[in-house]
């Protein structure tokens, strides 16, 4: 959470906040430029809570206090009163739908660059490569996530699997040891089969990385390792399906940085598919 801006903490954590905390974060979001000049007392009796409410959910945010809170509020640089990520609208011609889509993109890619922890990625990264076997596991989009993951790691000198069908994904979870890794992806961390093939795999022992949008989510807390994706909602593309890329962009850091600690079994590997699939060409 360390690389995070309050806007990117508050939108992590924010389904997962109660209802008072929610009116704090609209507030926050709406009033930015007020709230990093206000005192605590002044927010609070606006809003009609206890200041020991907003002093919790600065530290929920993962701040120190109220005043670190402040602080990070007033070295952001962005201004709040122009959109970081304009919404495509009616009036959009078909060029400028297009930017905004690939804007979107981009900015959920680096959105989801600065809030990767260096320290909890080479951690995933050492639990793949010292692990029997690397299941990918996702339901519903998150399974043409998982699909490619397995698509990609295919190439390197680490066995995976992967199934397409519910079913036999938990069935692959009830064979897991723990010399294995679960390797769960899930945009909600909600899926309640996602929830099912994580709890199995934990049952026989093995490892749990889970790549969610959403670090308090039940699935995420079952983890090892969790790894977190941003995303930006736009109309018509919901913040699910934009999340995807920043995914892909997760998995393709993992494949290229197992495939160059193992170089010589990667380059090994890559001679025998490349040699394999070779003879599917013209």
């Amino acid at each position: 959470m360390k690389n995070l801006t309050v806007r990117m903490r508050i939108k992590s954590l924010y389904r997962d906040m109660s209802s008072k905390e929610k009116q704090i974060a609209d507030y926050v979001l709406d009033n930015i430029k007020k709230v990093s000049r206000s005192s605590i007392s002044e927010i609070s009796s606006e809003l009609g809570l206890a200041d020991s409410t907003f002093f919790q959910f600065s530290r929920k945010l993962g701040y120190n206090g109220f005043k670190d809170f402040k602080i990070a509020l007033l070295t952001e640089e962005f201004d709040p009163e122009i959109s970081i990520h304009e919404k495509i609208s009616t009036v959009d011609s078909e060029l400028t739908i297009l930017e905004k889509v690939f804007d979107a993109s981009t900015k959920a890619i680096e959105d989801t660059r600065k809030i990767l922890d260096v320290e909890t990625y080479r951690k995933a990264v050492n639990i793949m490569i010292n692990s029997n076997c690397v299941f990918f596991f996702g339901l519903g989009g998150s399974n043409a996530v998982a699909l490619d993951s397995y698509h990609k790691f295919l190439r390197s000198p680490i066995k995976v699997n992967y199934a397409s069908d519910s079913h036999i994904q938990i069935m692959n979870a009830s064979l897991l040891t723990s010399k294995d890794c679960a390797f769960v992806i899930s945009h909600t961390g909600l899926s309640k089969e996602a929830l099912e093939i994580a709890s199995v795999a934990k049952e026989n022992k093995a490892k749990l990385i889970v790549l969610t949008s959403y670090p308090l989510s039940p699935l995420a807390k079952m983890a090892d390792v969790v790894l977190i994706s941003c995303s930006e909602e736009t109309k018509y593309r919901s913040e699910s399906l934009s999340s995807r890329l920043s995914q892909l962009s997760v998995i393709d850091a993992l494949f290229v940085t197992i495939m160059f600690k193992n170089d010589k079994k990667a380059s090994a590997s890559l001679t025998k598919i490349r040699k394999a699939i070779s003879n599917t060409k013209e």
